[in-house]
């Protein structure tokens, strides 16, 4: 392999491996202006956008041990997306940015060295961000705590209503008493 070549597979292996996830897209037609736009959302949720010759990705995806799924995919012109951060929120952009200008198209995604087919990425795009599902967990977490302390506290909380309902009685039928001796 030529120098230039390995140089070009080992900065591809480099953005693969450091990332948890990778998208295949097809992004023909895409303008200079509109990959320029997808590149700026996609750095919003922590994501790049590359494109890089079909071989050197071949190469690359086969060092980094994922399957030979891949290779039937890399056929035509395709960027790859990576990020180190919420592959959801990434998968939205993408989706967003496909439905406003009808392209790129997902051909592939990579999550964790396991194969997404297209369908399974946009399912990614519709799930709610990391953020909301760490706070949705939390309060399941905390929910039988709360529970807890509110089953604890009834029974105190009763005790105290009836005492201040006979203190209500008392006070409504002393002024009574006092009427009927005058």
């Amino acid at each position: 392999m030529r120098p230039e070549k390995k140089l070009l597979v080992g900065e591809a292996k480099k953005q693969i491996e450091a990332a948890p996830f990778a998208l295949l897209v097809d992004f023909t037609k895409l303008t200079v202006a509109q990959g320029g736009e997808l590149r700026k959302r996609l750095r919003g949720v922590g994501a790049e956008f590359h494109v890089a010759k079909n071989s050197t990705l071949k190469i690359a995806f086969k060092e980094c041990g994922i399957p030979e799924g891949v290779a039937g995919v890399l056929i035509g012109p395709t960027g790859v997306i990576t990020g180190k951060k919420d592959v959801s929120a990434t998968a939205k952009v993408l989706k967003t940015f496909a439905a406003e200008f009808d392209k790129p198209k997902v051909k592939l995604g990579i999550l964790d060295k396991a194969l997404l087919q297209p369908a399974q990425v946009a399912e990614l795009a519709d799930l709610p961000s990391l953020e909301v599902l760490r706070a949705k967990l939390l309060g399941l977490f905390l929910a039988p705590q709360g529970n807890l302390v509110r089953l604890l506290a009834a029974p105190a909380s009763k005790f105290a209503q009836i005492v201040k309902a006979y203190e209500d009685k008392k006070s409504k039928e002393a002024p009574a008493a006092e009427a009927a001796k005058a």
